[in-house]
């Protein structure tokens, strides 16, 4: 079994992101478009810098495996997570959101993932969020309109 740990993130963790996030793979998965680097590195400052965002680096077996936060949008509080693919289908986004969420007192805490991004779906259920609905998303320079669904964590 991995041993997950998570950490908060430091800078020289924003490459191995970047390449993570820059993957076409992943993007396919989570229905998202890749960030350049300065606008992925612009983008990291302002999250590091905000003092209402819990940033952490999800670690397994000590390897830099992701990230996962948890922030203030829209009136509400979010989780979202990434992992790099060499570390899918091991349990590590699971453990590493279970970990963020000992650490993060807020309640409730909303999600969200594309509908056909079954394993986010899964990694989500496991760690308790209930399935609100499905949605359309709006578009944002980010992410394409897709349908979505959207869980909440009340506990």
């Amino acid at each position: 079994m991995v041993r997950v740990a998570i950490r908060p993130i430091v800078e020289a963790d924003l490459p191995t992101f970047h390449a993570q996030q820059s993957d076409p793979e992943a993007l396919r998965m989570v229905i998202a478009r890749p960030r350049t680097g300065p606008a992925f590195f612009e983008h990291w400052a302002k999250v590091l810098a905000d003092p209402a965002v819990t940033h952490r680096a999800i670690l397994a077996d000590g390897a830099l495996a992701g990230m996962v936060n948890a922030f203030d949008a829209d009136g509400r509080r979010w989780v979202g997570y990434w992992l790099g693919r060499e570390w899918w289908g091991r349990g590590v986004a699971t453990r590493g959101l279970g970990l963020l969420l000992a650490e993060e007192p807020a309640r409730p805490l909303h999600a969200r993932a594309a509908r056909t991004n079954h394993a986010s779906i899964r990694v989500l259920e496991r760690n308790g969020f209930v399935l609100q609905r499905y949605g359309m998303s709006e578009e944002t320079e980010r992410f394409p309109a897709c349908e979505e669904a959207r869980f909440l964590l009340e506990r």
